[in-house]
């Protein structure tokens, strides 16, 4: 990658990162995921390879592959809210 497609600039760096994969209204946080970024947006590239290798990872856990952690994480519509 010469420079970022959002941007245009030329600074990117690799970096590990993290990732939220969702389907279906089901998520999934993937952490240490390669990517490259652009040093002055932070505009994010995953290679191909990674993200088929999350979805089949994702897919893996809803069949009933155990992971390393989860977590529990409060959900709100903020269309409940009034705004002032």
């Amino acid at each position: 990658m010469k420079s970022c497609s959002f941007c245009g600039n030329k600074n990117i760096k690799a970096i590990l990162t993290e990732y939220t994969f969702k389907h279906d209204g089901k998520y999934m946080i993937f952490n240490n995921v390669p990517s490259l970024q652009c040093e002055y947006c932070g505009e994010k590239y995953f290679e191909s390879n990674i993200l088929k290798q999350i979805e089949s990872e994702f897919i893996a856990v809803q069949n009933g592959k155990k992971v390393t952690k989860e977590i529990i994480v409060p959900v709100e519509d903020f269309s409940i809210f009034e705004v002032a």
